[in-house]
């Protein structure tokens, strides 16, 4: 079996407990505006452009069977993203950020790094893109994953058939699981989608016998004021009412991929809230008796 992966990212400490494995698999339902991880949207292979590593010295464009010159984001409609251009670039300058991948050697360089996890209490994540949005390669990897031993953790936005992967989010210790807007209105209009499923599949979380952390991730001018964070929070207690919640400040690590996929940078109006701000909504959800979680 093969998919689209977009990164391996071994020696994690952010996305679960203990030294992980994170793996990213492309393809997203979702179009945030904000989105960190702009390459994973398509499940198709994606090749990027560092401009800033370029030395022009043109050995990508003597490779390239479509007659692509050095700045290919000049004529990226042009790219099939095969890949020849990665492997001549000395510079590293040209990377592919998606790939088809083989899910056995998925799982055997996964493994690579099992005693790691096994003396930290860590293990493999799945994350994106949308790891639920490849529900075949999902299954795939952690059924595989699971009988060997290890602890599996998953991040989702949540926008996903509960019952096409129900069987892969059996097996997860921690389900890690957006939630961007109680507005649906303004959901849709910051993610492209209602929130109406995601909504459903956080209360049918309450099925699987995994610790459950919602998170928000925090931003001014969209979703970091009061009255949406204490309707999460109060939505997440009446239904969740053991989950832990994380709120997670917004952030520009992912600009630079905007620029290698010759793509606009997100709002300039979208920021991250100050700590006072962050401490300040956190104690709207510790006020409503919700415990918070920090994987940060």
């Amino acid at each position: 079996m093969k998919g689209y992966l977009m990164q391996m990212q071994p020696f994690s400490v952010n996305d679960g407990d203990g030294i992980r494995t994170t793996i990213f698999l492309a393809g997203c339902p979702l179009h945030c505006k904000w989105c960190a991880n702009p390459e994973g949207l398509r499940q198709h292979p994606v090749v990027g452009f560092y401009a800033r590593l370029c030395i022009g010295c043109g050995a990508c464009a003597a490779v390239c069977p479509k007659g692509i010159g050095i700045d290919l984001n000049a004529e990226r409609e042009k790219c099939v993203s095969c890949g020849a251009c990665v492997a001549a670039c000395p510079k590293g300058a040209r990377k592919a950020l998606v790939s088809l991948a083989d899910a056995d050697e998925i799982i055997a360089e996964a493994a690579k790094h099992q005693l790691f996890y096994r003396n930290s209490g860590g293990g493999i994540t799945f994350s994106g893109g949308e790891a639920t949005a490849q529900p075949e390669l999902l299954e795939y990897l952690s059924s595989r994953l699971y009988d060997m031993g290890f602890s599996l953790d998953i991040e989702s936005c949540g926008y996903f058939e509960f019952e096409r992967v129900r069987s892969s989010l059996e097996r997860m210790d921690l389900i890690f699981m957006d939630l961007k807007h109680m507005d649906s209105a303004l959901h849709e209009k910051f993610t492209g989608v209602p929130n109406e499923r995601i909504l459903e599949n956080i209360k049918r979380l309450a099925e699987l016998s995994a610790r459950v952390v919602i998170r928000i991730p925090t931003i001014e001018g969209v979703n970091a004021d009061e009255e949406n964070i204490r309707k999460s929070g109060e939505f997440v207690k009446k239904y969740l009412p053991r989950a832990e919640m994380e709120l997670l400040p917004y952030h520009k690590f992912g600009f630079g991929k905007y620029e290698a996929l010759g793509m606009d940078l997100p709002d300039a109006a979208f920021g991250t809230p100050t700590k006072e701000k962050m401490e300040h909504l956190k104690g709207i959800l510790r006020e409503i008796g919700i415990s918070l979680a920090d994987f940060k």
